[in-house]
């Protein structure tokens, strides 16, 4: 599908690179089609958790990977950087460096309404819906949480929704007194993907016992994901005995990310998941700078390096893992 000029690895693919620069004009068809990445309305601050204005270039492409994945986890409708990117546009320049497809996730209705309005119009793309858990207490604060979960399984009918997520805990954001509101949302969120028979992708921020502890106490559905793994050794153990999936983003190649090694090295290879959760998360060396799916080789490539793997043997066993997870993405 794609219709771009192919991408050299080392240069910023030409939908993501400012209009200024010479040569790279946007092709206005392409920029219509699929839909403006802003249409979820959100958008990513330019100053970073310190205070600092961060560098809004889109890195340079990586070398192609030689057997195509899937990035497990992007927020499409989430802008970031200097320039606006279609939904085709992105996976265009994903797909020429070696990533075929992705899961759109929804973290609200408006990002989830987006999700389903995109699987219309792009076949590679599958979705995830739900409520984030920071979004959880405000909602029941506002009295809209009921009609807001009872949207998402409206929405989770679609036939390529095959998630309900991102759903979990987060006790970073969320203050005490939404603890409790944040856990029964959660508990709802299982209940969905169990009787929709949909996968659930989980948002774990300091809260790994709860939700461990949650799942067990509801049941976790066939298919669990901790989007963004953020444990350790401990925790991936237990994710290896429950059969559950550990998705691994940039996050991994952090230079204070020694946890997130030491429970890739435990990881057993058929629980492994990679994805870039854009436009957050950005690699190294490229940390801070605008993220998108066609970052996803520099992580595949350090999860081949620190297990001591094939990068093409690693990248098969990946998308073996994703289509277990979520199913085909043939259309039907």
């Amino acid at each position: 599908m794609c219709n771009q000029q192919e991408a050299a690895a080392g240069l910023i693919p030409v939908a993501y690179r400012r209009p200024a620069e010479p040569g790279d004009e946007p092709d206005d068809g392409a920029a219509a089609s699929g839909g403006a990445a802003t249409e979820g309305g959100r958008s990513r601050g330019a100053v970073d958790s310190n205070g600092q204005r961060r560098a809004l270039d889109y890195p340079p492409a990586p070398e192609p990977l030689p057997v195509p994945v899937i990035d497990n986890h992007t927020h499409l409708d989430f802008r970031d950087g200097a320039v606006e990117v279609s939904v085709r546009d992105a996976l265009d320049a994903a797909e020429l460096a070696g990533v075929k497809g992705a899961i759109q996730v929804g973290c609200d209705l408006a990002s989830s309404r987006f999700t389903v309005e995109a699987l219309d119009v792009e076949p590679r793309l599958l979705g995830a819906v739900a409520i984030h858990p920071n979004e959880a207490p405000l909602m029941a604060q506002a009295g809209t949480l009921e009609s807001a979960l009872e949207e998402i399984e409206q929405l989770a009918a679609h036939p390529r929704v095959r998630c309900i997520g991102e759903t979990g805990l987060d006790y970073f954001r969320t203050a005490e007194d939404g603890i409790e509101r944040q856990q029964y949302s959660f508990r709802r969120h299982i209940d969905l993907a169990k009787r929709l028979g949909l996968a659930l992708q989980i948002h774990d921020r300091d809260a790994h016992e709860d939700v461990v502890r949650i799942l067990r106490e509801e049941g976790a559905p066939e298919r669990v994901v901790f989007h963004c793994f953020s444990g350790d050794a401990e925790l991936a153990r237990i994710c290896n005995a429950e059969g559950w999936y550990m998705s691994f983003a940039g996050t991994l190649t952090f230079k204070n990310a020694a946890n997130l090694r030491e429970a890739l090295a435990v990881a057993e290879l058929d629980r492994i998941l990679v994805e870039t959760d854009s436009p957050f998360l950005t690699p190294h060396p490229y940390r801070g700078r605008p993220n998108a799916s066609y970052m996803v080789p520099y992580t595949v490539r350090a999860i081949a390096e620190l297990r001591g793997s094939d990068t093409a043997e690693l990248g098969a066993q990946l998308v073996k893992n994703t289509e277990a997870v979520y199913g085909s993405w043939a259309l039907v």
